[in-house]
């Protein structure tokens, strides 16, 4: 008879971190997106300016991304932390 094992994770939290972390991060693609495309910003013309301006754009935009996953999940995280606690 196989005994019942604890999860240490509920896969349905773990879904729903992934979760988070997916909202985040299309969020921070769209962050990127929009303030690499209004001129007024001047984003765009530091870019340009760098030595390797591709290479300067994709870090900016995974640092976008990435920032804003994080955040995502850490706050996803707090609030079903909460949701748990009631």
């Amino acid at each position: 008879m196989r005994t019942k094992r604890r999860l240490l994770f509920k896969p349905l939290i773990l879904l729903q971190v992934a979760n988070h972390a997916a909202m985040g991060i299309a969020l921070g693609l769209g962050f990127a997106f929009i303030v690499t495309h209004i001129a007024a910003l001047g984003v765009v013309g530091l870019i340009n300016v760098s030595p390797a301006p591709e290479d300067t754009l994709r870090t900016f935009v995974l640092t976008c991304a990435t920032t804003f996953g994080i955040g995502a999940t850490f706050t996803g995280i707090g609030f079903m932390t909460m949701r748990e606690g009631d």
